[in-house]
């Protein structure tokens, strides 16, 4: 078996490991990215919708525009790319089997590294109720996958389970798309993402049923319906308070947990932080994790937005580029303290200043 050698390599490419191999070949390094998926962008494709806050974070300028930017940068800063590989496994020595195709034929490869980023993103979470199982029933992101990427409306009534920001904004989406979206559930008794979203889905009609949950989906050969109810203070539905919609899709936005298989599997150590996930590798403010030369960003190392996983690759693929030689510490000091501070504003606000806090706790319990 062939063993090829490389000097970093990043593993995913969404916004973090896009950004990681932008900073670490900019600087110099010889950098590999490996991707499961036909195209690099992760997220990002899906994201038809304008980014807001500030313009240093992309504010007035579409997900998939800043994809495209990306992708363009990584190919002038010469970044190696495999697509359609998967990365199986993460090995002593700093050694990554991946599974690609060459020639025709699927073989795994092993590569060799110096140095590696692990950005391989989130994955949802599912919640169980009678019927879960039935077609129609899915999550808020392959939704997302069907409309933006695939151009493929999974339903035309939909019920949205979950009002956060992926549930407000897939739902919004859904309805440019041409779905109704009949409503959207939420268990607490207080809409979960930004009131910019919620805003434009109120307005354009759709009830919100807070405080409740759904309780079964319905239907022979898939979904015709969803029964939801309000729940107590112990999360429990309340007898008699049951409400029957006429459904044929039921999305699930309940959230997101750090995918975190090949960290595991290398033994990295873990901390357990809810705000951001769940499990997550623990790292430091280099976002190098306990073992020395194996980096973390975007959602594994905490479930945030597309711009802190871009800032937190861009903060890896730094460092990584300094630990090789190719940027001064010096240098590589005042690069990494202003991405730190635009880090720090996006972590402002009531949303922000929580994960900000779970950020910090976690760095204290760091390494």
């Amino acid at each position: 078996m062939q063993v090829f050698k490389k000097e970093v390599v990043v593993v995913g490419g969404g916004p973090a490991g896009l950004a990681a191999a932008i900073e670490s070949a900019k600087a110099g390094a010889e950098v590999l990215l490996v991707d499961e998926n036909k195209k690099p962008g992760g997220q990002l494709f899906k994201q038809i919708h304008k980014f807001f806050g500030s313009r240093e974070h992309n504010a007035g300028i579409r997900g998939f525009k800043i994809g495209e930017a990306l992708l363009d940068e990584n190919e002038k800063a010469g970044v190696e790319v495999w697509l359609n590989s998967a990365a199986i496994g993460l090995f002593k020595d700093k050694k990554v089997a991946i599974v690609r195709e060459n020639g025709g034929v699927r073989k795994t490869e092993v590569v060799h590294a110096q140095k590696i980023l692990l950005a391989c993103g989130a994955s949802e979470n599912a919640i169980n109720f009678p019927g879960w199982t039935l077609p129609g029933v899915m999550s808020a992101g392959a939704a997302q996958t069907f409309i933006n990427v695939h151009r493929v409306l999974p339903g035309k009534r939909v019920l949205m389970v979950g009002s956060g920001n992926v549930g407000l904004i897939v739902s919004y989406q859904l309805m440019q798309a041409g779905a109704d979206v009949v409503g959207i559930v939420e268990g607490m008794n207080k809409i979960g993402g930004y009131g910019v979203h919620a805003a434009k889905v109120k307005r354009a009609g759709v009830p919100f049923y807070l405080a409740h949950t759904i309780v079964k989906a319905e239907g022979d050969e898939q979904v015709t319906r969803a029964v939801i109810a309000k729940v107590d203070e112990n999360w429990q539905p309340i007898p008699g308070s049951e409400k029957a919609l006429d459904v044929d899709t039921i999305c699930l936005a309940v959230g997101l947990r750090p995918l975190a298989e090949l960290a595991w599997m290398h033994d990295l150590e873990f901390d357990f932080i809810p705000e951001l996930g769940g499990w997550m590798p623990r790292h430091d403010d280099n976002m190098e994790s306990s073992v020395p030369g194996i980096y973390v960003a975007g959602d594994i190392a905490g479930v945030e937005e597309a711009n802190t996983a871009m800032d937190e690759g861009r903060l890896a693929g730094t460092a990584m580029a300094e630990a090789l030689g190719y940027i001064t510490p010096g240098e590589a000091f005042l690069r990494k303290e202003e991405i730190r501070k635009r880090l720090a504003a996006l972590r402002q606000g009531p949303f922000g200043a929580k994960r900000q806090a779970a950020k910090e706790r976690a760095l204290g319990r760091g390494i």
